[in-house]
């Protein structure tokens, strides 16, 4: 929820505020808030979506892993003194250990480039810092938010860098569910290996398979989904931080970048790196395009999946009825005893809700001007929602879903008997004039194919039965 403005007059403090001043006057602020006027601000001119920075702790983390190396660096350079440093490490490592979430209550769609989130952080940091050197909120004299806290830094380079700590951190989670999720079809596949049924190609019968060809097809999927996430993770390592206000290191000494790069990448365990051009890397949001759009892939191959379980799980007695989902509550209102596949509908939502993010994502990317891009903070809410509701889509399917399913094994048999697809199988020892005839007269008769070629003496049945193997069927290897 938005904060609503101070009702109180700005001209005289009542109990419970402390008065706080920048370049448009001075406002009241609440006496027990960490944040300041910038923060207060940026409150009332952004009622946007409803929620807070505090919705996406690695944001708020990554900003308060970015000063403490900041102010790590400056210490290191002799340009802030040792109490006042650290005064703003212990407050971030407050902040790191997710002791002030509730303080950053910025809402994450925002103007001003992220200044605003930068701004909240500065100033709860600052005033944290006064509380452990024993001076009251809002003293500023003693630590100030933006001469202490933001030395040699701009909002351009701490932000963007904040962004991509927490979403690597994102990423982390989203591959430990994909993980999990992969291993419960491997497990699937295993549990299914001979169960024979047939394959379709356009919703036709094909040629038979197994039920855990299909659900490893599944995990090889999810498998090679997980290499391309890995891959993408990899970009987010390459910061700016030290680049100040566009990539020319402006008001950074010499040697700033490098050790405030190597202090982060201590603070956060990240194998982070400088990127070798920090002009192109303010402006640059290449590497978000490109995980928006490995995102995107994971949804829809997620959501081609789950159309699958739906389709085999159909019926369950007018419909395909090849597998059951287990069930986890009840489908209608109307029809009793109605069981519906909710997970993968649940899931296939999220998947379109990822691939609309993509769009976002794509149009900020490139809605970017000269040397920076004023819309990274619709674009970072934007892959936090793919990231962390694609996470939540995983696991709720590997727990909810695909780890209670089992197969109807006679049915998949006899669709497999009666199936004219079969008939392709046997093929090679019938010939083709042969085998044609058999699927005609199947097709006509509703007899199965089997049944057929024994009444033609065709094959003898201990042949016929050493062909209809299922291991052969499927042509598995052993």
């Amino acid at each position: 929820m938005t904060i609503a403005p101070t009702p109180i007059a700005d001209e005289a403090v009542a109990d419970g505020f402390r008065s706080e001043h920048d370049l448009l006057g001075n406002r009241n602020v609440p006496q027990n808030a960490y944040w300041g006027v910038h923060t207060l601000r940026a409150v009332e001119n952004f009622p946007i979506t409803g929620q807070r920075l505090s919705s996406n702790p690695h944001l708020i983390h990554g900003l308060a892993a970015v000063k403490l190396a900041a102010s790590r660096a400056n210490r290191e350079l002799g340009l802030l003194d040792a109490e006042k440093g650290a005064a703003i490490e212990a407050a971030c490592l407050d902040i790191m250990a997710g002791q002030l979430d509730d303080q950053f209550v910025v809402d994450v769609i925002q103007g001003g480039a992220g200044t605003s989130s930068n701004m909240n952080a500065n100033e709860v940091i600052a005033n944290r810092g006064l509380e452990i050197l024993g001076f009251p909120r809002g003293d500023y004299a003693h630590l100030h938010p933006n001469d202490d806290v933001n030395l040699c830094q701009s909002t351009n380079d701490v932000y963007p860098t904040a962004v991509r700590i927490a979403t690597a951190r994102g990423i982390e989670g989203l591959l430990s569910a994909l993980e999990e999720l992969q291993e419960a079809f491997r497990v699937k596949s295993a549990e299914f290996r001979t169960v024979v049924k047939m394959g379709r190609t356009q919703l036709q019968d094909a040629v038979p398979m197994t039920l855990g060809q299909e659900f490893g097809s599944f995990a090889v999927t999810i498998g090679e989904d997980r290499e391309r996430l890995r891959e993408s993770a990899r970009l987010m390592y390459e910061i700016n931080l030290g680049a100040t206000a566009i990539g020319t290191g402006l008001n950074a000494p010499a040697g700033y970048a490098e050790s405030a790069c190597r202090h982060v990448a201590e603070a956060t365990g990240l194998p982070l790196v400088t990127a070798p051009d920090l002009i192109e890397a303010t402006s640059d949001m290449g590497a978000f395009v490109h995980l928006s759009g490995v995102l995107k892939r994971v949804a829809v191959k997620l959501s081609k999946i789950c159309n699958d379980l739906r389709l085999l799980s159909s019926g369950p007695r007018a419909g395909l009825g090849e597998i059951n989902l287990p069930a986890v509550q009840s489908g209608s209102s109307i029809m009793p005893g109605k069981i519906n596949p909710v997970i993968p509908e649940v899931v296939s939502q999220v998947a379109y809700e990822v691939i609309g993010n993509d769009v976002t994502v794509t149009m900020a990317a490139e809605a970017g001007q000269l040397q920076l891009n004023a819309f990274e903070p619709v674009i970072v809410h934007s892959l936090h929602k793919s990231i962390t509701h694609l996470e939540a889509a995983c696991r709720t399917l590997t727990a909810r879903c695909v780890q209670g399913i089992t197969a109807n094994t006679a049915h998949l048999r006899s669709t497999v008997e009666h199936s004219i697809g079969l008939v392709t199988a046997l093929n090679p020892q019938l010939g083709y004039a042969a085998a044609t005839s058999i699927a005609q007269e199947a097709l006509a008769s509703g007899r199965g194919v089997a049944e057929l070629v024994l009444e033609r003496g065709l094959l003898s049945a201990e042949r016929l039965e050493e062909l209809l193997r299922p291991e052969r069927l499927a042509n598995l290897s052993s």
